[in-house]
């Protein structure tokens, strides 16, 4: 009975509201039976369950607050030990970018000194060759004439000589094109510490040990490849031939890592025969050629000024008892003091000497980056070995298998004769 009484109330309602829909308003309304609540029972959760519900929650809350003050604290706080890790110190910036203008500002010194001292060079050589050969032409036409045009020609032909073996001896003091050399060499390592900081500057954390080092390098150079020609020029004649050194000694690196740092026993093995190399082969070879270049720069050197002063002494005596023989070495000792300032100068053969141990300096630079690395127990302080390895090939001019290839060559031939280690190859390709 009561499902037909909810039936027919349903009933009942859907017509009314079918009339009414018809009257232009909609009003849609279902009873829905009523449910019998006798049978059901529902069991409400204990006070306890609920209250510990309600205090894990808000201690989670507490906790994610005080996470989030401590993350805003160590963003905001300049103090924080994360934000200095993260920050680099501004006077660290500020000192190198001092550094990075005062070494651009080396870099145009150098080339401008160097662009003068070329021009000394070529000035002084023509302008010496053309006094020479000169006073020569003045010696053969005064054997040939007497009375007053002789002792005219003699006179001038003398004084052309003296003044020629004078800038000759200081030519070959100074040596332009070998001081030109130097320029070039400054010029080109200043502008290679100039990148070297730019680097350190955008893809790290610069701090003070950046600061110094860099300063050492500039003060090395500095002393290398001195500016000034009175009191600080470098030796032109040494008594023997050294590499050049324009490098500080090499510091104790800071940075440590905790991984294996690209190093291995095989990567070690090979950077000791990559040394081994450049010690028999390249270094020592340049420094050969070297004293070579050295040798005979110091006779040309002495030869000059003795030639044109035997022209001046023969010159001298023109039209004595003695002028056939006074005016062949007149002439013939002008002519060859040409000749040899030619060779000297117009050679270069003071930038071929400068330019020879420029090479055995790189390779003994090579020599002791590689060594400072090996002799470096704590592989984490070392250099990433694998980006070493790039970089000694890189700088041989060889690919990271034709370095390993010498490596077991050099391996190879040290197990042998001497005929094999003379038969060797050599490390650079480049030069």
């Amino acid at each position: 009975m009561a499902s037909l009484q909810s039936s027919s109330g349903v009933i009942t309602s859907l017509s009314s509201s079918s009339c009414r829909c018809r009257r232009g308003t909609t009003r849609a309304t279902i009873n829905m039976p009523k449910l019998r609540t006798g049978r059901l029972s529902m069991k409400l959760p204990a006070r306890d369950l609920v209250q510990e519900v309600l205090d894990m929650g808000v201690g989670l809350t507490a906790e994610t607050t005080s996470q989030m003050e401590k993350k805003y604290e160590s963003r905001t706080n300049p103090n924080s030990p994360s934000l200095r890790s993260n920050v680099s110190d501004p006077t660290v910036i500020a000192k190198l970018h001092a550094i990075m203008e005062a070494v651009a500002d080396r870099v145009g010194m150098h080339q401008n000194i160097g662009e003068q001292r070329d021009n000394w060079n070529s000035l002084l050589l023509t302008s010496i060759n053309a006094i020479t050969l000169t006073a020569a032409t003045m010696a053969g036409i005064a054997a040939t004439n007497v009375g007053g045009p002789l002792m005219a020609l003699k006179l001038s032909s003398t004084l052309m000589y003296l003044a020629a073996t004078g800038m000759l001896v200081v030519m070959n003091k100074i040596q332009p094109s070998q001081l030109v050399e130097e320029q070039r060499n400054a010029a080109r390592l200043f502008k290679q510490l100039h990148c070297q900081i730019q680097t350190t500057l955008s893809s790290g954390n610069p701090n003070t040990s950046d600061v110094e080092e860099a300063m050492e390098k500039v003060l090395a150079l500095d002393k290398a490849y001195p500016l000034p020609l009175i009191g600080v020029m470098l030796e032109k004649f040494p008594e023997t031939v050294e590499p050049a050194v324009w490098w500080p000694q090499h510091r104790e690196r800071q940075e440590r890592r905790t991984d294996g740092n690209g190093w291995s026993v095989e990567l070690e093995e090979e950077m000791r025969e990559i040394v081994g190399v450049l010690k028999r082969k390249d270094t020592e070879d340049y420094l050969r050629l070297g004293k070579i270049a050295l040798k005979f720069n110091k006779i040309l050197s002495i030869s000059g000024p003795i030639l044109t002063g035997m022209a001046a002494c023969g010159t001298a005596f023109v039209g004595s008892s003695h002028a056939p023989w006074a005016a062949i070495v007149g002439v013939v000792a002008g002519a060859m003091a040409s000749v040899v300032n030619t060779m000297e100068h117009g050679g270069q053969v003071g930038m071929v000497f400068e330019m020879y141990r420029s090479n055995a300096g790189f390779f003994r630079l090579m020599e002791e980056n590689i060594e400072s690395n090996l002799n470096e127990r704590d592989v984490g302080r070392r250099e990433n070995g694998e980006l070493f390895e790039m970089k000694v090939a890189l700088q041989l001019g060889r690919s990271l298998s034709g370095l390993k290839n010498l490596a077991a060559a050099s391996s190879y031939c040290s197990s042998r004769k001497e005929e094999a280690i003379i038969n060797e190859e050599f490390a650079s390709k480049l030069f």
